[in-house]
């Protein structure tokens, strides 16, 4: 079996001659057939950060009406604490007011 020499820049040629033409045909082919996998990941992303946004504004909404529960005890507080006021004021001190009717 003899081997005969390799003619480089034929090789070369050839090589670059056929990649003038599949590299388009490869670009067009890749594009129209991955356009589908490539719109459904788009879909599952966009979905996905729907996901995200919905729960961070549960989350918020969360936390806010936590915040009003608070302040409504908080209100709450001060209304009783008031009263009380109110009370030790209309009393008169210890006496039950009889200090004021002399």
């Amino acid at each position: 079996m003899q081997i005969l020499p390799i003619d480089v820049v034929a090789l070369v040629s050839v090589i670059l001659g056929i990649s003038i033409v599949l590299v388009p045909v490869l670009g067009l082919t890749a594009r129209f057939a991955l356009n589908p996998a490539v719109e459904a990941l788009a879909k599952l992303f966009e979905a996905r950060g729907v996901e995200d946004s919905l729960s961070i504004l549960e989350r918020r909404v969360e936390l806010q009406e936590q915040e009003i529960a608070m302040l409504h005890q908080t209100i709450r507080g001060l209304a009783d604490a008031q009263e009380f006021d109110r009370r030790l004021v209309g009393s008169g001190g210890p006496e039950g007011g009889a200090a004021n009717e002399v």
